[in-house]
């Protein structure tokens, strides 16, 4: 992505375990660190100040693009999870190729302003409403890597297969858009997907609610041969659990245990509703969960059993969602402070661990693992610099800057995001989408007209 070598001093660096002052990271034109160097009082000629605290690049590991033109709608009054389900069902039956390409371009934009670097797009909107396939039957997943690629922010598309309305149920008219039909035509499709240096191809499974049972195992079957990322919703919702219990006489973590779709390769999102048995299963299997702390508040979903299964064995990422707010350090923090309020004790996680979910964690989480989340030669180029002197940062010690940064900091300080070494957003102006408040507006208006 970088075009040109480039050094930059950070005043302050989080390089994993502590906080060091002055810290030179020189770049090159493949988008790598090539060097880091700390305690350069002196900044070389030439090199970009980093004033406040770089972090490595924030990742979000799970993301509904289109979901952001529910902000502010569906908060008012009240309702539930599925009459929430209802109005999302509105705005997708009016995104198109096109449309969404201008809405996801704007969001992603966001996402970089909030100091995100990479993102999971959790994508099911395949077809045209009704189902009608479009002439490039992958027009609505290169729509969103084409506008991650304007954006600046890397993504992984976790191309997700959507089969079912219910337990043995057909796909509502909403739901047609989003299923192949099989698993098989959800492979064949997918498989005609390609990375590039900017992005990853990985695999979902929507819930056990969506795909057979007999299908699962298609869609793991394609993550395995590909060595690709495979996520899927779980237990995020109680009468789910129900409805799985009923057909299969199972709870959902089981029945994905028994055709094997969980694995170190796998992040369940969201594990709200678990019993201990399914806490087990997920923890010795080594897969994943990825935590959406603020979605899951705003929906009345529940607070999830994230520190038991990070003592399973299960690594802990976070994502956004529904993008009630676009700030993965608010979603650091309320992972731990949800964990307050529900055992009354504090201190589950230090703030360097809570930092890990949101960069290192997060990019395993996404396919990135061997290239980013963290600051040392060799891995991208992907930084995000908070602010140390806003209303909300100023006072603590510079060696206190990760407890600044997640238990303090919000989006609003984040002053640069460098991607593979280029500068995207610069004292929180973002170089290549001009006015993202406006291209927001504009984009979401469109699907209201």
């Amino acid at each position: 992505m970088s075009l040109t070598a480039q050094t930059y001093w950070a005043e302050h660096a989080w390089l994993g375990e502590s906080v060091q002052p002055n810290v030179l990271i020189v770049t090159a034109v493949d988008g790598r660190i090539k060097e880091v160097r700390a305690d350069t009082p002196v900044p070389p000629a030439g090199a970009v100040w980093l004033r406040g605290l770089t972090l490595p690049g924030l990742a979000n590991a799970h993301s509904h693009a289109f979901h952001r033109a529910l902000r502010g709608v569906v908060q008012a009054g009240s309702g539930t999870f599925w009459t929430w389900r209802e109005v999302m069902y509105g705005v997708a039956d009016k995104l198109t190729p096109e449309r969404y390409f201008d809405l996801a371009r704007a969001v992603y934009a966001e996402m970089t302003t909030a100091g995100i670097t990479c993102v999971g797009e959790f994508h099911y909107l395949h077809h045209a409403p009704g189902g009608t396939r479009y002439d490039n039957p992958n027009a609505m997943g290169e729509a969103l890597i084409a506008a991650a690629a304007e954006a600046g922010i890397r993504i992984t598309l976790l191309d997700t297969c959507y089969l079912s309305s219910g337990f043995g149920a057909e796909p509502d008219a909403h739901q047609l858009r989003f299923s192949d039909g099989t698993a098989e035509a959800w492979a064949e499709r997918v498989s005609a997907l390609k990375g590039d240096g900017n992005t990853r191809i990985g695999a979902a499974v929507h819930s056990v609610r969506a795909v057979p049972v007999d299908q699962l195992g298609t869609v793991s079957g394609w993550a395995d041969h590909h060595a690709a990322p495979l996520h899927v919703h779980l237990s995020e919702q109680t009468a789910e659990n129900d409805a799985c219990v009923e057909a299969h006489g199972f709870t959902p973590t089981r029945v994905l245990a028994d055709h094997g779709v969980l694995g170190p390769r796998t992040t369940a999102v969201h594990a709200t509703h678990l019993t201990p048995g399914d806490i087990r299963l997920l923890g010795h299997s080594a897969t994943g969960v990825c935590m959406c702390p603020t979605t899951e508040r705003d929906l009345a979903d529940g607070i999830g059993p994230a520190a038991q299964l990070e003592q399973a064995g299960s690594t802990l990422s976070l994502g956004s969602d529904s993008h009630a707010v676009v700030d993965i350090l608010e979603e650091a923090r309320a992972m731990e402070m949800d964990e307050r309020l529900h055992t009354r004790t504090r201190g589950h996680w230090s703030a360097p661990r809570l930092l890990r979910a949101a960069t290192a964690d997060g990019h395993a989480a996404l396919g990135w693992g061997d290239d980013a989340g963290r600051i040392e030669p060799g891995a991208l180029a992907d930084l995000t610099t908070i602010a140390l002197d806003s209303v909300r940062t100023a006072g603590p010690p510079p060696a206190l800057g990760a407890e600044t940064a997640v238990f303090a900091a919000t989006n609003a300080d984040v002053r640069h995001t460098v991607v593979g070494g280029r500068h995207v957003v610069r004292d929180g102006a973002h170089q290549l989408v001009p006015r993202v408040p406006e291209a927001l507006a504009e984009a979401i208006a469109a699907l209201r007209d």
